[in-house]
């Protein structure tokens, strides 16, 4: 075994203890050393600084890291708890004002999935979003936009609008669709109408203020099917899987399997629920009984370890292989976006052969359209 494979496996060790209450990290040497620079690389790549650093908490101290390396990760987890308090306060403001214009939104994804974790604010956050109605949503951007610093341009078909407020991002969605198929996107807006119409919400207290969100049964949905989008899109890192598994163990007692089942038959995505199922049972820790649908088929722990080396080839978000349009004439633009969407598929051909075939052509068209607009 390598330093640099011995090293990642030291990674996934640290992030498995993090993630999971009780589980104790172990380091077994091998006769080999553990380059610790590159673990906290790995754990900035993969936005998961926080989980590695309670990683690091629960190893005897015979195999901690060097005293520089703790530096670093109680230095950046400070900062993780100092932002989360801050985006947790903006969040109360921004609910209350919507609330204020009888404007109902549902926080999803985000800090929503963050109190599943045992330490919500040792999770990496990110952008700030809201799932609002069809109507709510032409409100919510009449309240909004005169409050933002900057506005991006608005996604109307996908009923997109981004913008910046008081330093940080918000996003108004009035769809959640992944873009990968008609037969996706459809499911999802069905889920979409029982989230709001079927009088079923959870709530997270944030403070003083109420923040509802998508029960259960839906967010898994939603959760899942923005996993595929990025994996075929752009590319996928730990955080969002780790966000998936953490959803799924904190509601594993109410969480109705049948129902889910059924959904990921309707959108034709079960291989890619067991592929990734895989990947959380057998990288992440994810214990097997708690995972929905886990199939032991040696077939699905083979495309769990491809998901793993595309997981650290892309990293988070797929930050490592995007595409420097800028100085770049519209044609040539065009025609490097083409090649690099050929290529990406071509690598999840090897993980999914026929859905990478099937959702294709959405990814292209979003290339395409991303490469247009310099993005």
């Amino acid at each position: 075994m390598t330093k640099r494979e011995h090293t990642q496996l030291v990674f996934f060790e640290l992030v498995r203890a993090g993630l999971w209450t009780g589980r104790a990290a172990r380091i077994v040497g091998h006769g080999v050393s553990v380059d610790w620079q590159e673990v906290y690389r790995l754990a900035e790549e993969q936005s998961v600084v926080g989980l590695v650093a309670a990683g690091i908490d629960t190893l005897p101290p015979s195999e901690r890291p060097p005293q520089q390396v703790v530096l670093q990760f109680v230095g950046q987890t400070l900062q993780l708890e100092h932002r989360n308090k801050a985006m947790n306060e903006f969040i109360a403001g921004l609910i209350e004002r919507l609330q204020r214009e009888d404007i109902t939104a549902f926080l999803v994804k985000g800090q929503g999935i963050a109190q599943c974790y045992e330490k919500p604010l040792w999770r990496a956050c990110g952008d700030v979003d809201l799932l609002l109605s069809e109507d709510d949503y032409g409100k919510a951007k009449k309240v909004l936009l005169p409050l933002a610093s900057e506005v991006e341009q608005e996604y109307t078909h996908f009923k997109h609008q981004g913008m910046t407020i008081d330093g940080w991002v918000v996003e108004l969605h009035g769809t959640l669709h992944s873009r990968l198929s008609a037969r996706v996107d459809k499911l999802v807006d069905e889920v979409q109408r029982d989230a709001f119409c079927g009088g079923n919400v959870r709530s997270w207290q944030n403070g003083r203020t109420q923040v509802f969100l998508p029960v259960p049964n839906e967010d898994v949905i939603f959760v899942f099917t923005h996993i595929l989008h990025h994996f075929f899109f752009e590319g996928i890192g730990l955080r969002q899987i780790c966000d998936w598994c953490r959803l799924l163990w904190s509601y594993r007692e109410s969480l109705d399997v049948r129902l889910l089942e059924q959904r990921l038959q309707k959108a034709g995505l079960m291989s890619e629920w067991k592929a990734f199922a895989a990947f959380a049972v057998n990288w992440l820790g994810m214990p097997a009984e708690s995972m929905p649908l886990y199939d032991m088929d040696e077939k699905w722990k083979r495309k769990a370890e491809r998901i793993c080396r595309f997981v650290l080839e892309v990293g988070n978000f797929g930050h490592k292989q995007r595409r420097d349009f800028s100085g770049m004439s519209y044609l040539k633009r065009k025609l490097v976006s083409s090649w690099g969407r050929l290529s990406d598929m071509l690598r999840h051909f090897r993980i999914f052969p026929l859905d990478s075939i099937r959702f294709f052509g959405g990814v292209l068209r979003s290339g395409l359209h991303a490469a247009v607009r310099g993005e």
